[in-house]
């Protein structure tokens, strides 16, 4: 997988790719959210997508945020299909305590979020988004060998051509650098459930 196969959903103004590595500057006030709880509806983050039919299969990447310093400061792993069908799985700063490791699906137009406290001092962590038909799986890591899931999901408009990759946002008045690398497709890793059988 090259960076060459990807494109933008939203270009950042700023941003920089050197071979496998991409770092991306983020924009004050830009974000990925949709009505629940907050009722309204931000749509403008930069999204860096390659395209698959793949039914199949793990998107891995490594993401960097030494900068990241304001509140809701995030960058991750993203499929974004358009406004009001996608999932992200990221690190939002919080404060110089904690930060939020977290996911959000978003189906039909309305956005959840599940997260949990991490300390603040974690400046990198890696993801791997797995696939299996519309069904998905989010885990993260912090060396890039041992997994821990984050969520488990249906996306209601995730089958069949899908669109995946990374994203950066700052959705107060904030700006960092995010850097993303070791990004790559590999079989999936999240193998068929063999416990309960289907109804």
């Amino acid at each position: 997988m090259k960076l060459e196969d990807f494109v933008w959903t939203r270009e950042p103004e700023e941003y920089v790719i050197e071979g496998d590595l991409l770092k991306v500057t983020t924009s004050p006030h830009t974000d990925l959210w949709q009505r629940t709880y907050y009722h309204f509806r931000n749509d403008n983050a930069p999204v860096f997508q390659m395209e698959t039919e793949e039914k199949y299969f793990s998107f891995i990447v490594k993401t960097s945020f030494e900068e990241s310093h304001h509140r809701f400061d995030q960058c991750g792993i993203v499929m974004y299909l358009d406004s009001d069908n996608w999932l992200k799985g990221s690190i939002e700063y919080e404060n110089e305590e904690f930060q939020h490791l977290g996911s959000v699906v978003t189906n039909h137009g309305y956005s959840d979020w599940a997260t949990t406290e991490i300390p603040a001092n974690v400046k990198s962590m890696w993801y791997r988004l797995s696939r299996r038909e519309d069904d998905y799986c989010i885990e993260c890591s912090v060396d890039g060998s041992r997994w821990r899931q984050m969520r488990v999901c249906h996306m209601h408009e995730g089958a069949g051509r899908i669109r995946l990759g990374v994203y950066a946002c700052s959705p107060e008045d904030s700006s960092f650098t995010a850097v993303f690398s070791n990004t790559k497709l590999v079989e999936c890793a999240w193998k068929a459930h063999d416990g309960q059988q289907p109804d």
